[in-house]
């Protein structure tokens, strides 16, 4: 598949894409480079063929916010490891969190993820998604797979990589690559940690609350 989309379109999927900042990932080297098995390959790119099915089918057939919102939360559910990518976001004060202030961390940060995918690709945005087959090692572990976004108009297509590890639940993805290189954890760091400093878990639940009701408003 392949996605581009209109200017206007891409500059507001990577704003929800990514909160805040922009932060490089270390160059691969060239042996990291090389391709994975195809096995191997083939279930890391699976959830997130699911992931850009879903994302399709809710640009077309949801009205509102909220109905997509529905039909991507399965997807999201399956392709992510949200309770990884939380726990890396918040960085090492997760650690000091009570079990009740993770819980309701991770069901803000859920809705919160599902939500800027809605408000992303709405009708509108006739995003064409872009899945290449074969995966790369990513040099800390785990296997990069290669994607791009942009849409049917023909304008720019921006890369949209998925860092993922294989664990019990099989392969989800940890972090998000904007370009390629940009870390979605990384800018979730910087943005998180003000909301903690001011706020505490509370603080920081309320932040993403509130991003999702904004992301819920059509």
């Amino acid at each position: 598949m392949i996605c581009r989309f209109p200017p206007k379109v891409t500059l507001s999927l990577l704003s929800a894409c990514l909160l805040t900042g922009t932060v490089a990932m270390p160059a691969l080297s060239p042996a990291a480079l090389a391709q994975s098995a195809p096995a191997e390959a083939a279930s890391a790119v699976t959830p997130i063929s699911a992931l850009y099915d879903a994302l399709n089918a809710a640009q077309k057939t949801g009205k509102t916010a909220q109905q997509r919102a529905t039909m991507i939360a399965p997807a999201v559910d399956r392709a992510f490891d949200l309770e990884a990518i939380l726990r890396r976001s918040v960085g090492v004060r997760y650690n000091s969190l009570s079990p009740s202030d993770r819980t309701r961390l991770l069901g803000s940060f859920r809705q919160f993820t599902i939500a800027r995918y809605a408000s992303s690709f709405k009708p509108e945005a006739q995003a064409v998604f872009t899945v290449v087959p074969q995966t790369r090692p990513n040099p800390t572990g785990g296997q990069i797979v290669d994607t791009t976004i942009g849409g049917t108009d023909g304008g720019d297509v921006t890369p949209i990589d998925y860092i993922m590890t294989n664990g019990p639940s099989g392969w989800r993805i940890t972090d998000v690559l904007l370009n390629a290189h940009i870390s979605q954890v990384a800018a979730q760091r910087a943005d998180f940690g003000g909301a903690l400093s001011q706020g505490g878990a509370s603080g920081l639940a309320d932040h993403l609350d509130s991003k999702t009701a904004h992301f819920l408003h059509d």
